[in-house]
């Protein structure tokens, strides 16, 4: 299972300014992301929210981009890949991930990464945080950028 080891964060977002950028497709795996990020959110005491839905996952960095440059302090980008019989899930999987690194990079706002990149359906349905899911990868991503966001500010 890919969440064996995971830190288990406890984070304070309080007074932070959060977007979530989420894809379009796969609704119910989808749905389940969101839950979860909107759930971590308000547990860490992020009040500030903003949700925006992408056509897809290859459109994630360029939404996410605009939200940290309009002085979001976290980004959460969540989608879900899952490989098809062609080379476009190698070539979007590839974008997404190197575009959301290249934009936590040039702007310095933490992009909690919650893009799922599965062989299948049920692997991502084991990892959306629905009721029968093994993982909360929505959840996870939420943790991962206000954490980065605590130690960013704590730097300044």
């Amino acid at each position: 299972m890919s969440g064996a080891g995971a830190p288990s964060l406890t984070v304070d977002g309080s007074g932070a300014r959060v977007a979530i950028v989420a894809s379009s497709w796969h609704t119910e795996v989808m749905d389940g992301l969101i839950a979860g990020a909107q759930a971590a959110l308000a547990d860490a005491d992020v009040t500030d929210v903003t949700l925006v839905r992408a056509p897809g996952s290859f459109e994630l960095p360029i939404l996410c981009q605009a939200y940290a440059r309009a002085g979001f302090d976290a980004v959460i980008a969540l989608g879900v890949i899952i490989r098809g019989g062609t080379p476009h899930f190698e070539y979007v999987s590839a974008a997404a991930t190197d575009g959301l690194s290249r934009v936590a990079l040039d702007t310095g706002v933490p992009i909690g990464f919650g893009l799922l990149t599965t062989d299948d359906d049920a692997q991502a349905l084991d990892r959306a945080g629905l009721p029968d899911s093994r993982e909360d990868k929505g959840r996870e991503a939420v943790e991962a950028a206000l954490s980065a966001w605590n130690v960013l500010r704590s730097i300044a």
